[in-house]
């Protein structure tokens, strides 16, 4: 886990700041308890904005309503592929690239689909259907196979989208993968993951604000409002806090506790009560912060490889132009151990996606009918500050950790560690 010394330097590093040293202690106090230099005034936002606007719009499209618009159809026919798949036991469903600069679905499949399937995906986006090596489910067991032979030696595994094999992590790089997997692999080196706030919010809390573990001193940024039993709660990473920690946001108003958690899927469930927004805001070509508002919950969406995402921590702010590379990965964290259920993702322009206090914040995608509203569809874990370090952007832009390519949990997964059923919509 990275500790916020600015000499640190290390690879995926979990993106909340901790403790270890007086001199740790002191630069945590003072990211935590300080104004950030760009911090709107106390409360919830009073307006609504459009945050994707003000980045450059990818693959020739006229705007990012174009482009969101085209997505969402290749996100409708690949959750139906999706959900048919995983009924059948025997498929041969291999992945899905939904990247809408392509301008096609690209399913992949072991052997023949079922016509009926891609017919009714072709009724709703231009479909290719592209032979795989193996299935999703022969990856998966292959991923099983190589994380029980190689552990900690390597960081990230999951199965490739186009079922060519499986995609591996490694700091050091792994001889003999391929034949410890079974399966061809494709090793990305250098690669390790560990974990990653707006600042006064007041109840029903909404996602993207700040939060401080007032029993460790750490601090993270919280995620969507779910529902778990009826009643709704704020979702964040599980490594920012144990079990009965106290909650608070950095002016030290109770956000109740840590009642839920789960190690496994880096998710937990603070008890004060969530609302069905997201804290957002503009910013200029620097990354600095221009206008802060907040968004409308719409629902939940799954993200495919190739999408375009954002995210909205606390202290990186809104950051968009991030395309999803992989999905289904489990990854080593260092120093807090395996997470599955985990979607890697790039700033397509090597500028900060995330960074350290952004951990737990919400991913989300933005709805093509209204860029007001959003989509949920993860919560941060990690970054691979190593390889991927830049410069940080937003609220705290200086005494951070952050890096272009991060680690996020997929939100239904997500829900499902901590038994929640459902997002609060706004």
């Amino acid at each position: 886990m990275i500790r916020p010394h600015p000499t640190t330097r290390r690879p995926v590093a979990m993106l909340r700041r901790v403790a270890v040293t007086a001199i740790s202690l002191a630069l945590l106090a003072a990211g935590l308890t300080a104004t950030p230099a760009t911090a709107a005034p106390g409360g919830k936002a009073p307006t609504t904005g459009s945050f994707v606007d003000s980045t450059p719009v990818p693959g020739g499209f006229a705007s990012w309503s174009e482009l969101l618009r085209l997505q969402q159809r290749m996100n409708n026919a690949a959750a139906q592929i999706t959900n048919a798949a995983q009924r059948s036991a025997n498929s041969g469903f291999a992945g899905i690239v939904a990247d809408p600069t392509t301008r096609h679905l690209q399913v992949y499949w072991k052997g023949e689909p079922p016509a009926n399937l891609v017919a009714t995906a072709r009724a709703t986006v231009a479909t290719q259907v592209l032979p795989a090596a193996y299935s999703q489910r022969e990856l998966m067991v292959a991923a099983d196979r190589l994380r029980a032979a190689a552990g900690n030696k390597i960081t990230t595994v999951g199965p490739r989208a186009d079922g060519a094999g499986l995609l591996v992590g490694t700091q050091d790089g792994l001889l003999g993968a391929t034949a410890l997997a079974g399966v061809p692999v494709t090793v990305q080196t250098r690669v390790a993951a560990a974990p990653a706030t707006r600042w006064d919010d007041t109840a029903p809390w909404w996602g993207g604000a700040a939060w401080r573990n007032a029993t460790t001193g750490g601090g993270c940024s919280t995620g969507f409002g779910v529902f778990q039993g009826g009643s709704a709660r704020i979702l964040s990473a599980a490594h920012c806090g144990n079990i009965n920690n106290a909650a608070t946001d950095p002016t030290g108003q109770s956000m109740g506790i840590v009642g839920t958690r789960n190690a496994g899927t880096d998710t937990l469930l603070l008890s004060g009560a969530s609302g069905g927004r997201v804290f957002n805001n503009s910013t200029d070509a620097n990354g600095n912060v221009v206008s802060e508002f907040s968004n409308q919950v719409i629902g939940a969406s799954a993200s495919q490889v190739g999408n375009w995402v954002c995210t909205s921590g606390a202290y990186s702010g809104t950051r968009c132009s991030i395309q999803v590379k992989a999905r289904n990965l489990c990854i080593n964290v260092r120093d807090f151990g395996q997470v599955c259920g985990q979607v890697q993702a790039e700033n397509t322009l090597h500028t900060n996606a995330v960074g350290q206090g952004d951990s737990g914040g919400p991913v989300e995608i933005v709805n093509a009918a209204n860029t007001l509203q959003v989509w949920a569809t993860g919560t941060n874990t990690a970054i691979d500050d190593t390889n991927t370090s830049t410069a940080c952007t937003g609220y705290r832009p200086t005494g951070r950790v952050c890096a272009w390519r991060f680690y996020y949990e997929d939100i239904f997964s997500g829900m499902a560690g901590v038994g929640a059923s459902g997002v609060v919509l706004g």
